[in-house]
């Protein structure tokens, strides 16, 4: 320690030769001082200011040039690093990066670099251009900023990878290729597939080769969209480039395939593997025997778990082999696979049971399904929300409102918490027996709990009243929303409005409307098209036209999905939506590819108007 503050009191002294001599003698002094390790009792001087961060990164610089660089410049920089109350600037440390990384000291560069990387403003663009252009060698930039693309990616800041990658990209730096490969499959993760094609497009313009590696994670991203003329390409590039697929490949292929119900073409993946000595291994097989469960065909499923070779079935299998069964209406079939599962020394997982627990479910088998929890819970298999939420619902569908409330408790006694399925079974079950004060209720928690309602929701809601004739208690429903401090906006009044014209209640709608405006809530196309047809349809041709004609005037549109919402099967009403969809056609409020495609599906439900 004596030693250190020995070289500090050095250090100070030369300061004071900034005032005597060039900043440039200053930094060649310091220099000779570290070189040499002369640090006789020199004076304290009032000066130290001139160490600051420029002068410490010119000095690092210069003692790189030294010997094999790093014998000196580093030894400096851990010292600077031990005094109190001192920190490093990040040029300095960049510098230092650098200068590791360019004598190939590697892993003491990785390690600095992953100290520093999680200042706030290190990934920003300002700061790294900065610092990228301070170092010209290419290869020690391409070196760290793989490294930081690497270091962001496994951390999961992936927004702080993709900029590093885009100042590489702008610089010219051509990244790692273990860098591209690790991003892309950060952004796999992250399910951002659309910039994994942006990523893999500007990594091969710098000149980065692709290997299989990254050739899978393109597969992946094709699995992940169900792109599979994109799939096909990219096997076709590979036969033109010589590469060989590997089991990854294949099982990613076969696995798409499946997912689209393509078995031919997942078949010919298999032949295609075989052609070539590659074995089929478990996940190959599962693939191929859910695509068969998928769509039903379980005895295709079957014969495919028989032919299983070089390969041993696992929970997987069996639990697809059962959940198939259950969906098939085989739940005697599903139990024996179960039985066969358990002989092989495997048993059931919470999926597993939450299959047969749906079956069981479904056939309004309840105490078999209760049985079934208690056997959970001796084998210690832990429920989840999918359990919690099968059996709440079963109990909400016959009406068994106690039980499932009691479920609920039971949730949350497993430290799980209730998803938006949970709310909107209790909130169907008590609409169906007529509780709407707790139907009510149960709404009103889901939107404390953060989720937002479907129109469905409102729905449920709205039918209960208007069954028991009581609109006005819809009509109060946005000041409650109000009274209970929740956010009260236009999908509020859009739902209730579009519902309420919907069961023809025209002069509830019309009140709702009346309201929300007075609120200062603007409504939007939905409300409109709702109150112009419900108007329309209700003989009051004046008033839809009028709506229309607000709706011309504030320059709202009707797209192809809003037309479908309100067309109709019925032929009863086929002549009467004919003549409204004219009027909306005449007053311009579809673009013209919307009408077009809105006058062919008129076209074709009406060949002979």
């Amino acid at each position: 320690m004596v030693v250190k503050w020995k070289w500090w009191g050095v250090l100070i002294v030369l300061a004071d030769m900034v005032f005597i001599g060039s900043h440039r003698q200053f930094i060649d002094s310091v220099c000779t001082v570290v070189i040499k390790g002369n640090w006789g009792n020199l004076l304290k001087v009032k000066n130290a200011s001139a160490f600051t961060s420029s002068t410490i990164h010119q000095v690092l610089l210069q003692l790189s040039l030294y010997d094999s660089g790093i014998f000196h410049s580093f030894p400096f920089f851990k010292w600077l690093d031990s005094i109190p109350h001192y920190s490093h600037s990040l040029q300095c440390s960049w510098a230092m990066i650098h200068i590791l990384t360019e004598h190939k000291h590697f892993k003491t560069a990785q390690n600095m670099l992953e100290k520093i990387a999680n200042r706030d403003f290190l990934p920003s663009p300002s700061v790294l251009s900065t610092l990228v252009r301070t170092h010209d060698n290419p290869e020690v930039n391409s070196q760290v900023l793989s490294w930081l693309v690497i270091h962001y990616a496994k951390s999961k800041m992936t927004h702080d990878a993709i900029q590093v990658f885009e100042q590489m990209m702008l610089h010219e730096v051509k990244p790692h290729l273990h860098a591209c490969t690790v991003l892309l499959n950060s952004l796999l993760k992250d399910g951002v597939t659309h910039m994994v094609w942006k990523i893999y497009r500007r990594m091969v313009k710098v000149g980065v080769v692709p290997n299989m590696y990254i050739y899978n994670c393109l597969f992946h991203a094709c699995s992940k969209a169900r792109d599979v003329e994109r799939a096909e390409q990219l096997l076709n590039e590979l036969d033109l480039k010589g590469m060989l697929p590997d089991i990854f490949t294949y099982n990613t292929l076969i696995s798409l395939y499946c997912k689209k119900g393509m078995h031919y073409e997942a078949l010919s993946i298999q032949s295609r593997m075989e052609r070539e000595g590659i074995n089929l291994d478990i996940v190959s097989y599962n693939s191929l025997i859910y695509g068969f469960c998928k769509e039903g065909r379980m005895r295709e499923a079957m014969r495919m778990f028989s032919e299983i070779k070089n390969a041993t079935p696992n929970q997987v299998t069996y639990t697809t082999l059962i959940d198939g069964y259950c969906k098939t209406n085989e739940l005697e079939e599903a139990l024996k696979i179960q039985g066969l599962m358990e002989s092989k020394g495997l048993y059931p997982g919470v999926v597993t049971y939450n299959s047969i627990l749906r079956k069981l479910c479904q056939d309004g088998r309840i105490k078999d399904a209760n049985k079934l929890l208690s056997e959970m819970s001796e084998r210690k298999v832990q429920a989840d929300n999918i359990t919690c939420n099968t059996l709440i619902n079963a109990y909400c569908k016959i009406g068994d409102m106690k039980s499932a409330l009691k479920f609920k408790n039971k949730m949350l006694e497993y430290g799980l918490k209730p998803d938006p399925f949970t709310y909107k079974a209790l909130i169907h079950g008590f609409c169906k027996t007529n509780e709407l004060e707790s139907a009510k209720e149960v709404l009103f928690s889901m939107l404390d709990a953060g989720f937002t309602l479907s129109y469905c929701t409102y729905t449920w809601i709205v039918d209960c009243y208007c069954k028991k004739d009581n609109m006005d208690a819809v009509l109060a429903l946005p000041n409650e929303f109000m009274s209970r401090g929740l956010c009260l906006d236009v999908s509020v009044y859009r739902a209730l409005i579009r519902r309420s014209c919907k069961l023809e209640r025209v002069e509830c709608a019309e009140k709702l409307f009346n309201q929300m405006e007075g609120k200062g809530i603007s409504a939007d196309s939905v409300i409109y098209t709702s109150l112009a047809y419900a108007y329309w349809k209700a003989g009051n041709a004046s008033a839809a036209l009028g709506v229309l004609e607000e709706m011309t005037r504030r320059r709202l549109m009707i797209t192809v999905k809003l037309y479908r919402c309100f067309s109709t099967s019925d032929a009863s009403e086929n002549k009467v939506s004919l003549l409204f969809w004219n009027h909306v056609v005449d007053r311009g409020l579809m673009s013209r590819n919307s009408m077009n495609k809105i006058q062919q599906m008129l076209i074709w439900r009406n060949p002979h108007t």
